[in-house]
């Protein structure tokens, strides 16, 4: 089994070259620290027929679409290990003034393999 990480958010379509910027570190700090793989989605396919579409249950407004992710590690032992690492890392980095994105509507969680 292993243990994910994941976020869905949503983000203004204008800010998605400054987020991919910031994903691709992401990818390279995670990866470089341990995590088994590293995914940043953007939306494509929103309007689905059934269920609940992200773009209602993320209250999109327009402009906006959503980035879904996840980082994959061997436990949930090790994504504490890996993300201590990451952000030790990042205590060196400079943080954008403003962020691509409103933090405060993003949803995170970890979550242990059901199936998989």
């Amino acid at each position: 089994m292993s243990y994910v990480d994941g976020y869905v958010l949503p983000i203004p379509r204008k800010n998605l070259k400054a987020y991919r910027r910031m994903a691709a570190w992401g990818r390279r700090t995670w990866m470089k620290h341990g995590a088994l793989d590293y995914k940043e989605c953007v939306g494509e396919d929103l309007k689905v027929k059934w269920g609940t579409p992200f773009t209602r249950q993320m209250k999109l407004k327009a402009g906006e679409t959503v980035v879904f992710a996840y980082v994959v590690f061997k436990s949930r032992a090790h994504r504490d290990r890996v993300n201590a690492q990451v952000m030790k890392a990042m205590q060196g980095q400079a943080m954008p003034k403003k962020m691509p994105f409103d933090v405060k509507r993003m949803v995170y969680g970890g979550f242990k393999t059901l199936v998989g």
